[in-house]
């Protein structure tokens, strides 16, 4: 089983309570806007980072993650990319992303709306951390925490990290 802590959005904020949430996961995934390298840096040296840049990265961030990261987590297909959409309002690029890699987990963030839903259409789980960063329009910064265990995606938590 490996237990995943995901985050997005952190717009070169990283609240200390990050690594509190996720002592006890394997790995990190970033779904973009890091805001800077330190925030990566600081997630690598933790815990073995795997990311995407968002809109807002400079070449500093894009020259380590890609646009989208497609990848087997165990025996799960997983697509993420920041800028997606969810289902079943995909932008253009994410739908495209999606027929060719077949996922079963799809990961995104910019909107900074927390998602954790089922696509129907796609056979897919999406989630959406919402925003760990005190920059932007939301409300409450959030975290999930999922684990997957072969072909299966189980224990996913919703962390709240207070106030934006």
């Amino acid at each position: 089983m490996t237990k995943i802590g995901i985050i997005s959005d952190t717009h070169s904020y990283l609240d200390d309570a990050v690594f509190k949430h996720f002592d006890a996961c394997d790995e990190i995934w970033h779904i973009g806007d890091f805001g800077d390298d330190e925030v990566a840096d600081k997630l690598k040296a933790f815990k073995p980072l795997r990311g995407v840049y968002g809109n807002i990265d400079d070449h500093k961030i894009r020259d380590h993650y890609p646009l989208y990261n497609s990848f087997l987590c165990e025996e799960v297909n997983v697509l993420m990319t920041h800028i997606g959409g969810y289902p079943p309002k995909y932008n253009n690029a994410s739908k495209a992303l999606i027929k060719q890699f077949k996922p079963q987990l799809f990961l995104s963030g910019h909107s900074h709306i927390l998602k954790v839903m089922y696509d129907d259409a796609f056979k897919c789980l999406h989630i959406n951390p919402g925003a760990a960063g005190k920059h932007g329009w939301h409300k409450v910064r959030t975290l999930v925490r999922i684990a997957i265990d072969g072909a299966m995606i189980k224990n996913c938590e919703v962390i709240e990290l207070g106030v934006r």
